[in-house]
């Protein structure tokens, strides 16, 4: 015979369990809470008291940070940049700009904490985007970025780049009636970038929501006013892309590709650089889950996928099923980790994918029939979807329609 019993923060006998000693289980655990302190008691047979000490610590999944200034539109030299990593949870902070790691000048001015940076006297290298990143052992969360523009006093009025001039004087008047100022061709290459700004359709889109419909393409333009011409670089959701231009194709929209663009234009003489954002989403007209067979019309012996459009970015855990909801029926499912199992109903012919996509392949007519698919997303939200999928043999259709529905 054996007796367990838990002890936590001084309370006697919270949790008591007795049995046969053939039958006794595992330690297990006590309840939780953040920091505990627990002592495990056990009583033998022969009366014998035995006692284990533990302490233990429960970390919570952190939720996104934002990043707050005092101001996003500084002068160089003259203000003072104050950001806050605003973040309901205890958890260490690590700072990024454009993407990487803060530099170790703009590192110097954190606090203790690692929540606030403060830099006194701006300068324009350190216009861009700021993010910040909270994490415990168990969980990392980035913030989306924080565009910030930093003005130079020394560029105002805005200067022409002139050609190499012969004239002793360093003004002349155009046609218009305009002052134009020549600069030297040593100093000439050295200016701007200034005025960055993505633009779509001749429009400037800065700081602005795009809202684009499913599987349509947008292109983003950067400019900017800068001699020499700049270099481009794009960021999504603080990360560098691959490429170079002064533009970006987006194709194909889709969930996935919802985030905030960021073009970051540097001038390769001064080495400064100057940054803009804008948002893109899916319109709300896409947003809504479907289920969508390629081909729309299999036929006995092909391959279908059962194409999941608009499936949520905080996706945790989903759920296949041929027929109703239950466990026999159900195909296969996927783990929190990104990994599916097989269920039940699984024949091996059946792939899950991330974006909640089901692969079926060398399809049978007994393929066909009723599919559902069940979602949770990380804030418990469920969402059930049903198919009825037709096979064909040879040119006749099963007389089914197909069907696409959503339960709330």
């Amino acid at each position: 015979m054996w007796l367990r019993c838990w002890e936590r923060e001084g309370c006697r006998f919270e949790s008591c369990v007795a049995g046969p000693r053939s039958q006794a289980p595992g330690l297990g655990t006590p309840p939780l809470s953040p920091v505990s302190s627990a002592v495990l008691r056990t009583l033998n047979r022969q009366l014998q008291t035995e006692v284990g000490y533990g302490h233990m610590q429960v970390y919570e999944t952190l939720a996104q940070p934002t990043v707050l200034a005092n101001a996003t539109e500084l002068v160089e030299r003259r203000d003072t940049l104050r950001l806050l990593c605003s973040s309901p949870s205890p958890a260490e902070v690590r700072w990024f700009f454009n993407g990487d790691a803060l530099p170790v000048a703009v590192r110097l001015g954190l606090s203790p904490d690692g929540r606030t940076l403060t830099r006194h006297s701006v300068r324009r290298e350190e216009a861009g985007a700021y993010q910040c990143e909270v994490r415990n052992p168990v969980s990392v969360s980035r913030s989306e970025p924080l565009n910030l523009t930093v003005y130079s006093i020394d560029l105002k009025p805005p200067l022409k780049c002139a050609g190499p001039t012969h004239s002793s004087q360093n003004t002349e008047i155009s046609p218009g009636g305009e002052i134009i100022l020549k600069i030297p061709e040593q100093i000439r290459d050295q200016v701007g970038p200034e005025r960055v700004a993505i633009v779509q359709d001749s429009t400037t889109r800065t700081g602005c929501t795009i809202k684009v419909d499913f599987n349509t393409s947008l292109t983003l333009w950067c400019t900017s006013r800068s001699c020499p011409e700049p270099e481009y670089v794009w960021a999504f959701n603080g990360r560098a892309l691959e490429n170079g231009r002064d533009h970006l194709n987006i194709s194909g929209m889709a969930a996935a590709q919802e985030g905030t663009y960021t073009c970051i234009a540097k001038n390769p003489k001064t080495l400064l650089s100057g940054s803009a954002s804008v948002v893109v989403k899916l319109s709300a007209a896409a947003i809504s889950m479907m289920i969508v067979p390629v081909p729309t019309k299999p036929e006995e012996g092909q391959d279908v996928t059962l194409t999941v459009q608009g499936y949520p970015k905080d996706l945790l855990v989903y759920a296949w099923y041929r027929g109703p909801a239950s466990e026999p029926n159900r195909l296969l499912s996927q783990l929190p980790s990104g990994n599916w199992i097989a269920g039940p109903a699984h024949t091996g012919r059946e792939v899950g994918f991330a974006n909640c996509s089901l692969l079926v392949q060398k399809l049978n007519l007994t393929d066909a029939g009723r599919y559902m698919l069940k979602t949770v997303t990380v804030q418990g939200k469920t969402d059930t979807l049903e198919l009825e999928l037709q096979v064909a043999h040879g040119t006749a259709f099963l007389p089914s329609d197909t069907g696409v529905y959503l339960y709330k």
